[in-house]
């Protein structure tokens, strides 16, 4: 099987490089990322091809999709507060960017197409869990174009038969996440600050709560979703119903270290949802072998993969 992974230098991709890459069934494992986020560092050791470039570049999305089996889109430009911040920039790489990616699967014959969404669709919707048939109420630039995106591929898929699934991501943690800047996700940021002696950044009172999941989880789905070409006419939330608040991922954080960790309340982020949990009912009915990694370890393996880095100078 021959493999495009866009966004492959990022955190999820990197991490699923490495997981595909280490089975029998994929051949060929190509990268494309403009490295505006990702890094190719993340790929290091990793039998893949990267071509560095854009997903708008429609020639070289094609030219690379005329030569692959399958393509997971994962490209993006991530966070809440960096769409705040630019909210055309936010646009034309998620949802114009997506439609290139699905242009260039459907001209080239491309066989499966996993496209990456997110739980901030839900937005506003306090409905808890979040089940794939709730009202959509994007609270921000970047939840309005991962409602694009989701919305194109399954558009694609229903007007030109394009194979695709659509997951929405949920709060994904682990190994390789970016650290040290103004947008980065919640784990890293908390773990970034304790192992340096920071306080931890809050936003808000820290009763905030989301449905973490660990990269090594998302990745055994996609490649499994992968390995026996699943498609699904709608949306699919790929999270296991957890609810973690902020505090009690605090908390959880010093039982790791063994020592208490200061914190640091600091104003709500616009676009920033309450709470966040997913209904797993269509994901446990799709891919029923795959068991999500517990939080506890997930973040264990984490702590240990940053300290690892900060030991090295990474």
């Amino acid at each position: 099987m021959r493999v495009l992974v866009t966004g492959g230098a990022g955190f999820i991709g990197a991490n699923l490089c490495e997981r595909l890459g280490s089975g029998a069934a994929v051949d060929r494992l190509v990268v494309l990322d403009d490295l505006s986020t990702g890094s190719a560092d993340n790929l290091r050791g990793l039998d893949v091809e990267l071509v560095e470039g854009s997903i708008l570049d429609g020639d070289l999305v094609s030219g690379l999709a005329a030569d692959t089996d399958a393509i997971v889109h994962l490209a993006a430009m991530g966070s809440v507060p960096r769409s705040v911040a630019d909210p055309v920039g936010s646009h034309t790489t998620n949802a114009t960017g997506t439609v290139m990616v699905l242009e260039a699967a459907r001209a080239g014959g491309v066989g499966h197409v996993v496209v990456a969404s997110s739980s901030s669709v839900y937005g506003a919707n306090p409905t808890l869990p979040k089940h794939e048939g709730l009202a959509q109420l994007p609270m921000s630039p970047y939840a309005a174009s991962k409602l694009a995106t989701e919305g194109y591929a399954l558009g694609y898929q229903h007007s030109y038969g394009l194979p695709v699934l659509a997951f929405r991501f949920f709060n994904v943690f682990g190994p390789r996440q970016a650290v040290g800047h103004a947008y980065a996700a919640v784990v890293p940021a908390f773990v970034e600050a304790a192992l340096i002696g920071r306080p931890i950044p809050v936003h808000g009172d820290g009763t905030q709560s989301r449905d973490f999941t660990s990269v090594d989880t998302v990745t055994a789905v996609i490649e499994d979703a992968l390995l026996r070409s699943v498609v699904y006419p709608e949306p699919v939330n790929l999270a296991y119903g957890t609810r973690t608040d902020l505090v009690a991922l605090i908390e959880l954080l010093e039982e790791i270290l063994g020592r208490p960790l200061a914190r640091e309340h600091r104003p709500r982020r616009p676009g920033d949802v309450d709470h966040s949990r997913a209904d797993d009912t269509r994901l446990r009915g799709l891919f029923p072998e795959i068991e999500p990694t517990p939080l506890s370890d997930a973040l264990r393996a984490t702590v240990a993969w940053y300290e690892q880095e900060l030991a090295s100078g990474g």
